[in-house]
């Protein structure tokens, strides 16, 4: 399996494009801000030709280049209901009045083809599958992508902006809401194997039984406990 990300456009966000091999169809997640010039030099690097973008939630500074993205490629977005109006109007996402600047010039709006995620659907998408897990916190409709483990490859967890290496997304933009978040990462990461690989929204790369170490979010979480005093991350 391949997978090839980068950090894109002023918050650094990650954006992973997901195939079998190099040479054949991939998926790509989250192409945010100032990601097509990215996305077109890894699509030529390894040879790849998408099928599908799969969004992890609606913020900017994850959808900003949905539209010349799939244009370019004529392929659907995915993305939960809940988030699907951010898409065409990401300053009420922001707090922030229509019409107020937002990182100088955008191209925002809905791509031709958008189809909307559901929790526990199963997407088979340019040869791989992924598991979709809804899990709102950071806002109402993100959402996780699991692939499954392989002879070779563990399992992966794309996690968005629900869990990061350390940290977890910040919850206080239109949306946030930090009990769902806490009912989120009990929920969907304290299940996942220790093995399994954590790609999120920002930062590096971890894994879940580090992050059961480590994470305070995710220790206090495991105990049973509610309420957390630590730094978070994302937009």
């Amino acid at each position: 399996m391949l997978i090839a990300g980068f950090p894109a456009g002023a918050w650094g966000t990650n954006c992973y494009l997901v195939a079998p091999a190099a040479g054949e169809e991939c998926v790509i997640i989250d192409p945010g801000h100032q990601a097509a010039e990215g996305v077109e030099e890894t699509l030529k690097k390894h040879r790849l030709k998408p099928v599908a973008v799969v969004l992890t939630h609606g913020h900017i500074d994850h959808v900003a280049s949905v539209v010349p993205v799939c244009g370019a490629h004529d392929v659907p977005a995915w993305i939960h209901p809940e988030d699907r109006y951010m898409m065409s109007d990401p300053g009420k996402a922001l707090g922030r009045s229509i019409g107020m600047p937002l990182m100088g010039e955008l191209t925002v709006g809905e791509p031709d083809d958008v189809k909307e995620l559901t929790d526990g659907a199963a997407l088979s998408l340019a040869g791989l599958d992924f598991s979709v897990s809804h899990a709102p916190g950071h806002t109402k409709g993100s959402v996780t992508f699991k692939m499954p483990e392989s002879a070779d490859v563990p399992s992966v967890f794309f996690s968005g902006d629900l869990l990061f290496a350390g940290s977890i997304g910040r919850t206080d933009l239109p949306g946030g809401d930090m009990d769902e978040m806490l009912e989120s990462l009990a929920r969907v990461c304290l299940p996942l194997d220790d093995s399994t690989v954590v790609l999120s929204g920002h930062g590096p790369q971890t894994t879940i039984g580090r992050e059961r170490a480590t994470n305070p979010y995710l220790r206090e979480v495991a105990a049973g406990l509610g309420s957390v005093d630590a730094p978070r991350r994302g937009m």
